[in-house]
């Protein structure tokens, strides 16, 4: 699995209207061929900031077929009002750690 690291700023005050936003518009993230999940994090000390992260069965899942459908109009259209800039977003795979040691 493959995740999208999204980190958001938006506009002064409209916290809580974006968090909304997302819980609506993620339908349409979410009826995408790929997609698996989505958590969305908000910053303590800087409540500006949101990471939304979104998990994907690959990079190409998010960037071409998600990227590339009228979903991506929808969404952009339920959070775009709200965001302070564009968004930063980048892809990382998962490092596998080593469990708890048994004992």
């Amino acid at each position: 699995m493959v995740l999208e690291i999204a980190d958001i700023t938006v506009l002064p005050g409209t916290g809580a209207e974006f968090a909304d936003a997302v819980r609506e518009g993620i339908r349409y993230v979410a009826d995408t061929p790929g997609f698996r999940n989505a958590r969305l994090t908000k910053g303590i000390e800087s409540p500006g900031r949101f990471v939304l992260i979104i998990g994907w069965d690959s990079v190409e899942a998010h960037t071409v077929g998600f990227r590339e459908s009228e979903n991506f109009a929808r969404w952009r259209s339920h959070i775009g009002p709200f965001l302070d800039g564009n968004p930063r977003v980048e892809h990382f795979d998962e490092v596998t750690l080593p469990g708890p040691a048994a004992g």
